[in-house]
């Protein structure tokens, strides 16, 4: 069944006050739709797109919502009771007295807009966003292109390969964080804690890292710090007092060594 017709199916369903719960709505497009009200009591609903949707009072207990997307949906008084929200776009959603019981958040993106229900341990929930308590998380290879991570929490986490991009991470908390063949390009990292991380094979370029807080770095090698901003002589002495070998190696996106991309950072 076509995408389109399974929603218009999905819409006269909710007007009529048939319930669609187990119903198998993969893909589904109800971006900005009314559906306050509605039964989805265990219906699959991965990578649906209900961006903007209103969602009040809905029942979406223990849905399959996986790579879903609820951005800037109105979530008031709805049941997540046991939704799996893995994944999910939850930027400037509104979960105002929202059940969440046993939802799984685990790499659910969320951001300063979004709204959770008072007292909900969002922080500590699995989820990725501003002071988000990821210690010690697995994230190789995820993509968190141009995320809202301002004093996210990633002390020994591990985020080999992730797409950074453009992530907003200020004040966060990298201490020994694996961050090699990561990519940070245009990343905000002011007032970043770095101590300790590996920085191998990174991809650095135009970063800015005013006031970011590192002595040393368990590796610098190949990684390109070209045009990054912010870095002071006394950061770049630091740098430099790598092994040769590190300051040598070529970054295996850009071919250009730690030294050379040393002289190209910006005050």
């Amino acid at each position: 069944m076509k995408i389109q017709n399974k929603s218009q199916e999905v819409l006269g369903a909710i007007k009529s006050g048939k319930s669609l719960a187990m119903q198998d709505l993969y893909h589904c497009n109800l971006s900005g739709y009314d559906l306050s009200g509605a039964n989805f009591h265990k219906a699959i609903l991965v990578r649906a797109n209900l961006n903007r949707a209103n969602l009040s009072n809905a029942d979406l207990s223990e849905v399959d919502l996986r790579g879903g997307d609820l951005g800037e949906a109105i979530l008031k008084q709805t049941n997540l009771q046991g939704a799996c929200l893995y994944r999910v776009n939850l930027y400037g959603a509104d979960l105002s007295e929202a059940i969440l019981q046993d939802a799984q958040l685990q790499g659910a993106m969320y951001n300063s807009q979004t709204i959770f229900p008072d007292g909900f341990a969002y922080k500590s929930s699995g989820a990725v966003g501003p002071h988000a308590n990821l210690n010690g998380a697995p994230f190789n290879t995820a993509n968190l292109k141009n995320a809202d991570l301002q004093s996210v929490n990633f002390l020994g986490a591990y985020l080999g390969g992730a797409d950074l991009s453009g992530a907003n991470l200020t004040g966060a908390r990298l201490v020994q964080a694996d961050l090699r063949k990561c990519f940070l390009v245009g990343a905000c990292l002011r007032n970043a804690r770095l101590n300790g991380a590996n920085l191998s094979g990174v991809d650095l370029r135009t970063a800015d890292l005013t006031d970011a807080d590192f002595e040393q770095f368990e590796s610098i090698a190949g990684a390109d710090f070209s045009y990054v901003v912010g870095l002071t002589e006394q950061m770049r002495s630091r740098l430099l007092r790598h092994h040769q070998q590190d300051l040598e190696t070529l970054n295996p996106l850009t071919l250009k060594t730690t030294l050379a991309s040393l002289s190209e950072t910006l005050r």
